[in-house]
């Protein structure tokens, strides 16, 4: 069993949220705090993934891969930050947001942008955990 290392809250003085995601995360105290930088949907071998959705889907890999090095998964995530270049990429990224997190909602952030660092980029996901 996985220990809670947060809480998650949905506060009935907010909207809820539009997707799975929670308004508010509190961290317990004296934890170990990971900043994972944006990813974006590039594979390991450096190679573009093909479109929009494989994208998506990369970016989340990624993600997790930095997750799993410091032997941490979707549950240890607090917070969210993610960057699409274009508003009917929203339901995309949401599939592949809730299929990553497996169920988790950590407090969470979609904008979107003008373009990110290289014109081809769609997506870019930054993060926060907790363990």
């Amino acid at each position: 069993m996985v220990e809670t290392i947060h809480r998650h809250e949905n506060p009935t003085g907010a909207p809820q949220p539009a997707s799975r995601y929670s308004q508010l995360v509190a961290v317990e105290p004296e934890r170990r705090w990971v900043y994972l930088s944006g990813q974006v949907g590039l594979r390991p071998d450096g190679g573009l993934a093909e479109d929009a959705a494989g994208q998506m889907h990369q970016a989340w890999a990624n993600l997790r891969a930095l997750l799993a090095a410091e032997g941490l998964g979707p549950e240890h995530l607090v917070r969210i930050n993610a960057f699409i270049t274009r508003r009917d990429l929203t339901p995309l990224f949401r599939e592949a947001r809730d299929a990553a997190l497996e169920g988790a909602a950590p407090a969470s952030t979609l904008l979107v942008v003008a373009g990110l660092a290289h014109p081809d980029w769609v997506v870019e996901i930054e993060a926060v955990a907790a363990a």
